[in-house]
């Protein structure tokens, strides 16, 4: 197998037509869930082995790669709205960190459209349906593999509902490939969405094992799909991606109390997995935590140069490198310097610092700081770390979740459950890791905004500062203007034009028309 998420062609055919047409997002909602679409043709004859339950699968993989990398989708949408960055010259990001999201650009446009979403959960789903099919035709594919494979389809299915609902709110559930043209179906309401995201998880984490190809594991025992467990670190969903992503649905709802067994359920069984927290080098080198397959990748989508996965498109460093790292003068977004200093306010802090003696900045996170344009480095990898900047390809995955994010997720729930001295102790686990000094309580304390202050400084540039904005809100509740925003459902995208015009059931979000 050259790439986890390359499809061989000689294992499914009609799955890799299906792979290929949508993955370059020029399909219609329409033929995409037609029972009768060309795009599954011949479906009959590709469900009796296991390449093809193993090819099934990683086009869901990828797939979900795809809606996420697409235009820079995962950052543009969680990183520009009342974020730090700021386009130095393109109209198009001026736009949407404007919050002008009916902008007539084509790339806001591109933006507004969920179908790549649907591609997924139409692929989850007829592998769901299908798969039974090669247990009883190849002796091959035991039943510990099946469970598994069956319980990953179900956790990505799960994954991409949640990840639709935080971008628009209100969409179409759909729980089978088949199950009536999508022009049919409504809008759901977002809660019965993720009750629906929340049961399949938890459903699919009793068969997902910690680690994939391990010998001796109570779920999988043994390789799996003929590779061990270096082949699959980092690359598919486990038992704490689940934990991860319900702890993000309960979150997302304010269901702190749920938010917090699950991430008990992390803090407790992590090792299992062989997750660890990552240094400060590990965050930021060209061949850190955002290169290659990690442990510590919870929730990771790859594009390892091993395999021959490299890009020009669908990585931040598209967006935000400039000399002198690539032979590009400007980046396309950056973070003032004002901006910096406000946010890293700690001199010893490891991430962005100034040096007591020299005056010199430390540059982990950022490049060029004496310059006009500081230029945000701490995603850094290009062509596997192996190649200069003459040539803009890069090898960075979309690392949805790791053990600090969870972390200070955990620390956001015990503090709005009051169990302060727990949440400060896991705040300060951060703290520390980045060389920062460690908080106390006391009177006044505002332990929500220091938690929600490292969040900014841990996890910029991977996708989470708007989100974060929408659930520090919503806690603090004391900004009207935001408040009103998200009682006005106006924190949601609108849904593009060609998918309304596909389906007479679907209305425009009331924020937007």
């Amino acid at each position: 197998m050259r790439s986890i998420f390359k499809i061989n062609i000689r294992f499914n055919k009609g799955l890799l037509i299906l792979l290929i047409a949508i993955s370059g997002l020029n399909f219609s909602c329409k033929k995409m869930l037609d029972i009768e679409s060309s795009r599954l043709s011949n479906e009959d004859t590709h469900w009796s082995s296991l390449q093809d339950t193993r090819s099934g699968l990683m086009a869901s993989y990828s797939l979900m790669r795809s809606a996420m990398a697409e235009n820079n989708a995962h950052w543009l949408w969680g990183e520009l709205r009342n974020g730090d960055f700021t386009a130095s010259s393109r109209s198009d990001l001026k736009v949407i960190i404007n919050q002008n999201l009916k902008a007539s650009f084509p790339l806001v446009q591109k933006l507004t459209s969920w179908r790549a979403f649907y591609a997924v959960i139409n692929s989850a789903s007829l592998f769901i349906e299908r798969a039974a099919e090669v247990r009883a035709t190849d002796i091959r594919y035991t039943e510990p593999n099946y469970k598994a494979d069956l319980a990953q389809a179900r956790a990505l299915r799960a994954f991409a509902y949640f990840y639709m609902v935080r971008i628009w709110g209100d969409v179409p559930l759909i729980t089978a490939s088949h199950d009536g043209t999508f022009e049919e179906k409504p809008k759901t309401d977002q809660s019965k969405v993720l009750a629906y995201a929340e049961t399949e998880l938890i459903t699919a984490a009793k068969d997902l094992p910690y680690v994939y190809g391990a010998e001796g594991d109570e779920l999988l025992p043994g390789s799996y799909y003929g590779y061990g467990v270096d082949r699959w670190r980092g690359a598919l969903f486990t038992k704490i991606s689940a934990y991860a992503v319900l702890a993000h649905i309960a979150a997302w709802q304010s269901h702190y109390l749920d938010v917090s067994v699950y991430t008990d359920f992390i803090m407790t069984n992590y090792a299992k997995a062989n997750i660890a927290y990552s240094t400060t080098s590990q965050l930021t080198a060209s061949d850190g935590i955002f290169n290659g397959q990690s442990y510590s990748q919870v929730i990771s989508f790859g594009f390892n140069d091993v395999y021959g996965e490299s890009t020009a498109n669908g990585h931040i460093e598209q967006l935000v490198l400039a000399s002198p790292l690539i032979s590009k003068q400007t980046p396309d977004l950056y973070i003032s310097k004002d901006s910096i200093a406000s946010v890293f306010t700690d001199l010893n802090d490891q991430r962005f610092g100034l040096d007591t003696i020299s005056g010199l900045p430390r540059t982990n996170y950022f490049v060029n700081f004496t310059g006009e344009i500081p230029v945000f480095s701490k995603i850094k990898v290009l062509r596997g770390g192996s190649t200069n900047g003459n040539f803009a390809i890069y090898s960075s995955n979309i690392l949805f979740t790791r053990l600090e994010e969870l972390v200070l997720l955990r620390a956001e729930a015990l503090a709005v459950l009051g169990q302060r001295q727990d949440a400060i102790t896991l705040l300060n686990t951060i703290k520390k890791n980045r060389g920062v000094k460690t908080i106390n309580d006391g009177a006044g304390k505002d332990l929500i905004s220091e938690i929600f202050a490292e969040r900014r400084r841990e996890l910029m540039g991977e996708g989470w500062r708007w989100y974060d904005l929408i659930r520090y809100h919503k806690i603090q509740n004391n900004n009207p203007a935001f408040m009103n925003l998200i009682q006005q459902k106006g924190i949601y995208w609108p849904i593009a034009k060609e998918v309304l015009n596909a389906n007479n059931k679907l209305e425009q979000n009331n924020y937007w028309r």
